[in-house]
């Protein structure tokens, strides 16, 4: 079967679902003191579990075939209201929460709030944006009892289905999380935002994200997956969107730190004030973080600050501005071969590496409700920021540092954009409907330098051209990007249960390289035979459109089958083509990614005693970017870094979360679930014309997933036991075993951790511990082609935290 019979095939079965009058409830929530809006207030069918949950203006919406409904509504801080309603029509229902004024346990607010559930889907529409028929999960971060303090993505994100993550620091500063094949090497393969703005280093010419949210801050982490293209972006593995916490609506202001201590003098202060005056609200924070790494040579410092200031100039016009800034500074141990870490998996022969990032990040949003029906957003963001590596980097990663002039690369990114959304809701053919469109534009301007630093061993990142004129690895570039795109979706009810929603997303990407390199030779004394520079200048624009498909059928408030079809496509990125690496080679007819994603599956809530989420996945993807080995003319075999070919990545995923506490113990006063996330795939190279590729597996790709655990909780008391499982995968397209000298190829042995967390809160203090890897295996999850390696980077054995919050 071709991939045009696959595509067909799979559009004509989402298609073929059939199939009674749904009626749309909605209203505007409000606080009895203030009567302002209250944000983030869920609605639960008291029988069935939650629909959905106000948005930024109090507002919220959900359909209904039931002619009787009994809504709860439940706001932190309110006290619950509860309204049975007879349904004849559309109505509008309006409710009024008074403030509880009273401080609940974690407990108390878990059982008042009837969310037992660490993971939850986003709704058909939100504000500006259309989820229907599309894989979403939203982590509900304080619910997680994950090491939030250190960003601890296994744990995090353990009931996002099938997720790979790379585990190669204790402080959390950068997230690495891929899936379905995709390399997790800095979420590149995702489009990843915060409050719905881009973050990372450059969306098209290095998708990047070396910032990632303090988990201390943030309220939730959408994840959509590959069908995000049409919405956000070409993103093979669709969107990482981090929403931070809002303001609190009920309080003038509220004052929260964190403390938090752990393994290797790892010291973490997290400091929050928030609250909302009249028509003001303001949400700030302070997070530091400091250690000395579980390897030698590993110390970091990093300081992170946040603002966000909402101003709501009448009811239905919110303007709201947010910074964030994030420096930090940190040592590198370098990376292992595989005889270095069967030797001892902490060791390091790198003392002079160093990796410093700063990263400034604005945004204004404007916010607008013409009507009931229709909404508009307006976003304005920028970045200013830089990542600079400097440290010995050699093809033998067994090499002793020879304590010379260490290579420094210097990356400096600017850029700044418009988004625009619109949502019109209407009705086509006697049924409601839901349109969208949008239009973004996008411009960067960035540069990187690379050349000789310091001998010495500090973190000294000025170059030092007078000192080390011959250095033969000099390059400088700019690029200027431009993108523009324009985008659509709209949700069609063929019936009031069946709903198809097509999108389309136009593209045009001009990506530009201006600069020179340097080639330097010399003989064996030394002396320069050959120095000369060579100028480069290249400009590639492409305009292109992707289309996608979605379907949704929901036969029940509890169950709901789910299917999408969604192009994707990556653009080559300029570390593709221009930064001189000793550990690969870069193939110079390397050219951008195609590729399509589809999903089918079922989900649902069971009464709130099961949530489940379970389906079937492909990924086409055309001309994929990977490693091979190479012989050259000289005699030489190297890595080398290009177009590998056509692969499909195909799969089973699955969530289930039971609430045993309803189901056998039927006691408010306790909490327990239990949870298995499942991820089982295959994956094939279909076509290469590179050797000894074509039916090899991709990289990327271990077959068995496992993530499960049981959590567990008494009155003020909560405890969570972790297990996570994954099988061997490769690095390379020619599925090598063994390792070369760099200990950038090779493949990633299987491996298992344990991880145990409690908590247990009094009045206004929180305390918090764990042990990460509690049975002290030792693994490893990456081979760095670049910083902070090249070669295997281990990651941390047994490690404990624990946390005190103090909240005011």
């Amino acid at each position: 079967m071709t991939l045009k019979d696959y595509k067909a095939l799979i559009i004509l079965s989402l298609l073929s679902i059939s199939i009674h009058a749904q009626y749309k409830i909605s209203g505007v929530i409000t606080a009895k003191e203030t009567n302002l809006p209250i944000p983030e207030v869920d609605i639960y069918n008291k029988s069935k579990g939650l629909i959905t949950k106000t948005d930024a203006n109090g507002y919220y919406e959900f359909t209904t075939s039931l002619n009787t409904i009994t809504l709860v509504f439940f706001g932190y801080d309110h006290q619950i209201s509860e309204k049975t309603i007879q349904i004849n029509g559309d109505m509008v229902v309006n409710n009024i929460l008074s403030s509880s004024g009273i401080e609940l346990s974690e407990v108390q607010i878990t059982t008042r709030k009837a969310e037992i559930f660490n993971l939850k889907r986003l709704n058909d529409v939100e504000e500006t944006a259309i989820y229907a028929g599309k894989k979403t999960e939203v982590v509900l971060v304080d619910q997680s009892m994950a090491s939030l303090a250190s960003n601890n993505a296994r744990q995090i994100y353990s009931q996002v289905a099938g997720l790979n993550i790379f585990q190669n620091d204790d402080a959390g500063l950068q997230l690495n999380i891929g899936g379905r094949g995709l390399d997790p090497n800095r979420t590149a393969n995702f489009n990843t935002r915060q409050n719905g703005y881009d973050i990372s280093a450059d969306v098209l010419g290095y998708p990047e994200s070396y910032y990632t949210p303090s988990a201390e801050a943030l309220q939730e982490v959408q994840i959509i997956r590959g069908a995000a293209s049409l919405q956000y972006g070409t993103q093979f593995g669709g969107l990482v969107n981090f929403i931070m916490k809002s303001p609190n609506p009920d309080k003038p202001f509220e004052f929260i730190t964190r403390n938090t201590v752990g393994n290797n003098n790892l010291y973490t202060n997290f400091t929050s004030v928030s609250g909302t005056k009249n028509k003001l609200s303001y949400y700030s924070f302070f997070n530091y973080k400091s250690g000395d790494g579980f390897r030698p040579n590993s110390q970091f410092e990093s300081k992170n600050a946040y603002a966000h200031l909402g101003y709501a100039i009448t009811e239905k016009t919110k303007l709201s501005g947010e910074v964030t800034y994030i420096r930090y500074l940190a040592q590198q141990a370098g990376g292992l071969t595989d005889a270095m870490f069967n030797e001892d998996p902490f060791q390091s022969n790198r003392a002079r590496n160093w990796f410093q990032v700063d990263w400034l990040l604005y945004n204004a949003k404007l916010s607008h409700q013409f009507s009931e029906k229709t909404n508009f957003t307006f976003n304005a963001f920028g970045l200013q920021a830089s990542r600079y590596a400097l440290g010995f980097r050699t093809n033998r990663v067994d090499q002793v540092d020879p304590e010379e002039e260490r290579d420094l690369i210097k990356g400096d990114f600017n850029n700044f954009g418009f988004e625009a959304r619109l949502l019109h809701k209407y009705t086509l053919f006697g049924k409601k409907a839901t349109a969208l469109f949008g239009s973004k534009f996008y411009k960067a301007n960035n540069e990187t330098q690379q050349g000789p630093g310091s001998d010495g061993a500090d973190a000294n990142f000025d170059f030092q051209l007078d000192s080390y004129p011959n250095y033969s690895n000099q390059n400088t570039y700019t690029y200027p990007n431009l993108n523009v795109s324009v985008f659509g979706e709209n949700i069609v009810y063929l019936t009031d249960k069946l709903s198809i929603t097509p999108g389309f997303r136009l593209e045009y990407i001009k990506t530009e390289s201006d600069g020179f390199f340097k080639r330097i030779n010399t003989d064996a004394a030394g002396n320069v035979i050959l120095n000369e520079t060579i100028d480069e200048k290249d400009s590639r624009e492409r305009s292109f459109i992707l289309l996608g498909l979605g379907t949704s059928y929901k036969p029940s408030d509890a169950v709901e089958v789910y299917g999408n079809v969604s192009q994707n496509y990556r653009s080559v990125t300029f570390t593709d083509i221009s930064t001189v690496n000793p550990a690969f080679a870069i193939n110079p007819d390397i050219d951008d990614e195609k590729g399509l994603t589809t999903d089918i599956g079922i989900r649902g809530n069971f009464d709130n005693i099961i949530s489940y989420d379970a389906g079937v996945f492909s990924l086409f993807y055309n001309d994929r970017i990977g490693f091979v080995q190479r012989e050259f003319e000289d005699g030489s075999v190297k890595t080398e870094r290009g177009n590998v070919g056509n692969a499909v990545m195909y799969g089973i995923e699955s969530l289930i979360d039971i609430n045993i506490n309803k189901l056998f113990i039927k006691d408010n006063e306790y909490t327990f679930n239990y949870f298995i996330n499942t991820s089982f795939i295959n994956s094939e190279y279909t076509r290469s014309q590179e050797n000894g590729v074509a039916g090899n597996n991709v990289e990327f790709v271990p077959n068995v997933n496992i993530k499960t655990g049981i959590r567990f909780g008494y009155k003020n008391l909560l405890s969570s036991l972790q297990y996570t499982y994954l099988s061997s995968q490769f690095t390379d397209a020619t599925n090598s075993v063994e390792s070369n000298l760099s200990g950038v190829i090779g493949e990633i042995p299987a491996y298992d951790v344990l991880d145990l967390s409690i908590s247990y809160s009094y009045k206004r203090f929180k305390l918090e511990a764990g042990i990460n890897n509690l049975l002290d295996n030792y693994y490893f999850t990456r081979r760095a082609t670049g910083y902070p390696g090249p070669g295997i980077i281990p990651s941390s054995d047994r490690n404990f935290y624990a946390t005190l919050q103090i909240k005011i």
